[in-house]
C-alpha cells in the first residue's frame, strides 16, 4: 500500500522558516507529480506547491517567493522550504503524489502553526 509521511510541522514566529518532508514509501516515486497542500480550519483544501517528474514547479500566488519546493527521488522525499512565514500561513499541511495514470494518495498531514 502507497505510504506517504509528513514530518517537519511545528509552531513558529511570524517571519520564521520551516522545513516540511514527505517521504513515500511502496511507489516509484521518480514516475510520481509530487505536491503540496494545506487546510486551515473552516477553509476549503487549497495548493501551495507542486513539481513534476522532470522538476517543473508551480505554487500558489500567496507562497511564491516565499516557499520552495523541491524532490529527491533517491530518497523518495520531497521538500517544501517555507520561509517568512505569516499567521496566515497556520495550516494542515498535506504531501500529495499522483501516479502516472492519474492516482492520487495523500499523507495525513503535518501542523504548521504561525504565532507570535
Amino acid at each position: 500500500q502507497v505510504q506517504l509521511v509528513e514530518s517537519g510541522g511545528g509552531l513558529v514566529q511570524p517571519g520564521g522558516s520551516l522545513r516540511l518532508s514527505c517521504v513515500a514509501s511502496r511507489i516509484t516515486f521518480s514516475a510520481y507529480t509530487m505536491g503540496w497542500y494545506r487546510q486551515a480550519p473552516g477553509k476549503q483544501r487549497e495548493l501551495v506547491a507542486t513539481i513534476t517528474t522532470r522538476g517543473s514547479t508551480n505554487y500558489a500566488d500567496s507562497v511564491k517567493g516565499r516557499f520552495t519546493i523541491s524532490r529527491v527521488d533517491a530518497k523518495n522525499t520531497v521538500y517544501l522550504q517555507m520561509n517568512s512565514l505569516k499567521p496566515e500561513d497556520t495550516a494542515v499541511y498535506s504531501c500529495n503524489g499522483v501516479s502516472p495514470a492519474s492516482r492520487s494518495y495523500w499523507g495525513p498531514g503535518t501542523q504548521v502553526t504561525v504565532s507570535s
